[in-house]
């Protein structure tokens, strides 16, 4: 199935999907991190978006 354009935040939100550009523009605008921070993170503890919360000092959810 194809991915549903029209959808603007993510489908499971307990992951992030870096491979995805407008999930990354989501997530940055978010936690109100740059793109690099987003990514670094997640290289560090993972796709989980409370893990990355934490490392980055944000409240979640």
């Amino acid at each position: 199935m194809a991915d549903d354009l029209d959808i603007r935040a993510p489908q499971d939100p307990t992951k992030i999907n870096v491979n995805e550009k407008w999930e990354v523009d989501y997530w940055t605008k978010r936690f109100k991190v740059t793109e690099k921070a987003l990514r670094d993170a997640v290289k560090i503890v993972g796709v989980s978006t409370a893990k990355v919360a934490a490392h980055l000092g944000k409240k979640w959810p």
